[in-house]
């Protein structure tokens, strides 16, 4: 039969020096297991050593409207802003291998971003043009309260239209002419 021990065998040696020794085996088998660890650990350090780190730099800025100034010159100004903040980021740190900057512009108290620029440190020492890895964002226009006028403010009004008179009918729009919410130069 087999008998289920609640201690280990080797506790009930009664000789105490049997069980010093057999503590002092276990002592030298984590030291050696120490000794191998280490030597092994430097090894494969000399020969593979870690990856360095590389990261993507993210800078926002912001720039003002200056007085008498319009959309597209604001656009330059944050394209030439954006060239140097990138330039300025890949020189600053050398492990940085991606920059990511937005630039927003402010108008009458309206803030939107204008153009973000994208670009890993290789594109950009082949290619160093904000125009090339920019995305520009078209709604910053109207968002920044820059829309073209539509009607030049010199030309007259237009005539104010007239009730159509009590004996003639209203007309009535045939059905084929109604306007449709197709794009231009589609047909039905």
């Amino acid at each position: 039969m087999n008998r289920i021990y609640t201690f280990s065998p080797s506790s009930i040696i009664p000789f105490p020096f049997i069980g010093q020794f057999g503590r002092k085996i276990r002592i030298i088998q984590a030291g050696c297991w120490l000794l191998l660890a280490f030597p092994l650990w430097l090894a494969t350090e000399a020969i593979a050593p870690q990856v360095v780190q590389a990261y993507t730099a993210r800078v926002d800025l912001a720039i003002d409207r200056l007085p008498e100034e319009n959309y597209e010159t604001i656009l330059r100004r944050a394209e030439a802003i954006a060239r140097a903040a990138a330039q300025r980021s890949f020189d600053q740190d050398i492990l940085v291998t991606e920059v990511s900057i937005i630039v927003s512009a402010q108008n009458q108290g309206m803030i939107a971003p204008v153009l973000t620029l994208d670009v890993s440190r290789i594109q950009w020492k082949q290619r160093p043009d904000p125009q090339r890895w920019a995305t520009y964002f078209k709604t910053s226009r109207s968002l920044l309260l820059f829309e073209k006028q539509t009607t030049p403010p010199d030309s007259a009004p237009l005539p104010a239209a007239t009730p159509p008179s009590p004996g003639t009918p209203p007309k009535v729009n045939d059905p084929g002419s109604q306007p449709t919410n197709q794009p231009p130069g589609e047909k039905r």
